[in-house]
Order: C-alpha cells, then sequence, then structure tokens
C-alpha cells in the first residue's frame, strides 16, 4: 500500500485512536514540519513513543513533489507543476493582489499585498466542459485530503497565502469528502487560514451543494453557471444534464437560506454563444431574486481543443451594465492572469513546462475584495 501524507487527516486520525493516543498531538505534528521542511517524522519531539513507529512506516511529510515553478510575464502569477505519488501530475496557481487598489463604498481600500492559491482536487475531471482545457484530459483519479493541502505547503514556501480557491483542475464536489476534509485542515491550527477566504467552485453538483453549507459552514461557494437556459448550457457543459437549472436554483435558495451567504456565480463569456444581450436579461431575471455577485470571465484559449473565441471588451461591458442597471446585480468582470504560462481560467492542463524562477510580483485587485 502506498505510503500516506501526514496531511491525510482521517487516516492519520485513525492510527492514532487505533494506538490509543490523543488526537489532539496532530496538529503539532503539523506546525513541526511546516516549520522544519527538511525534517523527519522522526524528528518530530514530544509525541509519545507509540506513535512513531506508525508514523515513520505509514506516512511522509510529503507524498509529492514540485517539478517544476513558472512565472507569468505580467510577474502575478506562478503556476506550480506537482508531481503525485502515483506519477500522476496536477498544477496549483499562485496570483497575487493588492487588495488596497480600487475603493469600497466610495472609500480606499484597507489592506495590502497579499496571494490567492488555486487548487487542484482531481486529476484530470469528468465534466467535459467544451471551453474548460482540463476536460480534455478526462477523469483519472481523485486527490486524497492530504495531496490537497500539500499543495498549499508547497505554494505557501514560495509566499505567504491569505486565500484559497477550488477552481484548479477537477471539480471538487465530485471529490466531496477529501475537499471537506483538506478544507476543515486549511482553516484550523496550524494553517489558520479563515473560511471566509475558501471559495469552492462548482458546475451545480445539487446533492453536495445541499450539504455543503453543514458541513463547511461560513467558506464561500462559486456556482459556474455560463448560460441562462438549459439548453445552451448542456451545449457548452455537457454535464448539465444531470443538474437541471431549475433544480439548481432551487437548491441554491435553499443553500442561501441557509448559510446566509452571496453566492459567486461565474460566466464564462462566449462569442456569439452566451454574450447576447438577450443572454443578459435571461441572466438577470433568473438571478434577481438572490444575493450573488456575477463574475463575468473572458475566454481564454486553448489551442485546437476548442472552437470559441472570445467575447469583446465592449460586448461584455454591455453586458455588465444590463446585469447591473436593470437588475441591481452586483457584477465584475474578471482580470485575467496567467494566460502565457496556461494557469488562467480553463487553461489548467498538465504539460511539462520549462522550470522558471520566481519574481518580484507587481499588484492587481482580486475578486475575493468583492466580498461583504
Amino acid at each position: 500500500m502506498a505510503t500516506r501524507s501526514v496531511f491525510d487527516l482521517g487516516a492519520l486520525r485513525s492510527e492514532f485512536e487505533n494506538a490509543g493516543i490523543n488526537t489532539n498531538f496532530i496538529p503539532l505534528i503539523w506546525k513541526h514540519v511546516l516549520q522544519n521542511p527538511n525534517s523527519e517524522l522522526s524528528d518530530v519531539p514530544y509525541l509519545p513513543s507509540s506513535a512513531y513507529p506508525f508514523l515513520t512506516s505509514k506516512f511522509k511529510i510529503s507524498t509529492s513533489t514540485v517539478d517544476s515553478v513558472v512565472e507569468s510575464s505580467d510577474n502575478v502569477t506562478t503556476k506550480l507543476l506537482v508531481k503525485l505519488q502515483n506519477g500522476a501530475y496536477v498544477e496549483t496557481v499562485i496570483m497575487r493582489y493588492d487588495s488596497r487598489l480600487g475603493t469600497l463604498g466610495g472609500k480606499p481600500r484597507p489592506g495590502g499585498p497579499r496571494a490567492t492559491l488555486c487548487v487542484s482536487s482531481q486529476v484530470g475531471c469528468k465534466m467535459g466542459c467544451t471551453f474548460c482545457a482540463t476536460g480534455s484530459m478526462g477523469f483519472k483519479n481523485n486527490l486524497s485530503s492530504g495531496e490537497i493541502v500539500e499543495q498549499l505547503v508547497h505554494a505557501s514556501h514560495l509566499c505567504h497565502i491569505r486565500n484559497v480557491v477550488f477552481m484548479g483542475m477537477g471539480e471538487p464536489l465530485n471529490n466531496y469528502n477529501s475537499v471537506v476534509e483538506a478544507v476543515r485542515i486549511m482553516t484550523g491550527f496550524p494553517f489558520q487560514i479563515s473560511p471566509k477566504r475558501v471559495t469552492i467552485s462548482t458546475v451545480g453538483i445539487i446533492h453536495s451543494i445541499n450539504k455543503l453549507w453543514g458541513d463547511l459552514p461560513s467558506v464561500n461557494l462559486a456556482v459556474s453557471l455560463h448560460a441562462p437556459i438549459q439548453d445552451l448550457r448542456c451545449q457548452i457543459m455537457p454535464a448539465a444534464r444531470a443538474f437541471p437549472l431549475e433544480k439548481l436554483m432551487n437548491s441554491l435558495q435553499l443553500y442561501q437560506k441557509n448559510s446566509k451567504q452571496k453566492i459567486f456565480i461565474e460566466y464564462i463569456m462566449l462569442d456569439g454563444i452566451n454574450d447576447e444581450e438577450q443572454n443578459a436579461h435571461q441572466l438577470g431575471k433568473m438571478l434577481e431574486m438572490f444575493q450573488v455577485v456575477v463574475n463575468l470571465i473572458p475566454f481564454n484559449p486553448i489551442g485546437s481543443l476548442s472552437s470559441f473565441k472570445t467575447s469583446n471588451d465592449q460586448r461584455v461591458v454591455n453586458f455588465q451594465k444590463i446585469l447591473r442597471g436593470s437588475y441591481n446585480i452586483r457584477t465584475t468582470i474578471r482580470k485575467e492572469m496567467g494566460q502565457d504560462i496556461s494557469g488562467a481560467c480553463g487553461q489548467l492542463v498538465v504539460t511539462l513546462p520549462k522550470k522558471g524562477l520566481k519574481e518580484n510580483s507587481s499588484l492587481l485587485t482580486d475578486i475575493e475584495d468583492l466580498r461583504i
């Protein structure tokens, strides 16, 4: 059996409980390995002697390695290619922002430079969205909670991570248990990332949305909607056939009622497909009773994998004006980062790029700052 990551909480907790050892020692192990990344588990101090045999024989500080670190030309995006224990690869992306840019309520924003990590939850994806490079890989396997958390550990060696978004490779809610466990680890000691700074994106897995608010209160939900009518949504997102819009909207109403939180709506702008004025009105009418932030996303080229084109800037702005002016829906246009290293939205597909070095970063504003 493969050695498990020390961040695979379920497996580690079971070993502690079977040995009759207090599980409160587990976060202390994580603290030690974070502070001493080159140490061995046998070096962790102050554990009961009975813990060391199973720790050293069944677990590793890290089951994954960073194969390459590639910087974008804008110096604000870093893509890490991470090799897993089974030989597969996933990608995770660091995006740097400045929360002081822009205004909030007509006043200067507080804060300063910070970084958001986009993590992967699966190798490949079974959703098959026609605008997404990851879908072209097909589905390979789910990541364990430890493999998800290790992406945060690797990124933390490059810079301090403030926000985590599950918008990398894979459909997070198709790997529900591992994602929930990973978030609980990330928001607990010693990582202590605020749940309000964690966002989980989904194409709309209804049965998982229905229980997410109870399992992960305060975590943000983002829904990849991309079309305001069912037929069009199925054309560009084949998996949407299993999640009819009417049922999805009912699920989101229940989620919002229970969570008391805004929902992020992701909407990729495809030229001549879903960016017409009538599409904006259809979307506005569907969402006007929700508390949402709609994020309009420019389509990112994925080579021959898709024939779609990006909507022109004026059409995107007009779409935003309709949602804002006619339906009073908070709407933003995403600033794309990392296109040149295929690290932007929809571009994550495993490649083996040339290795690069981290450089000084410029600063941008971030959608995360729009949260109330």
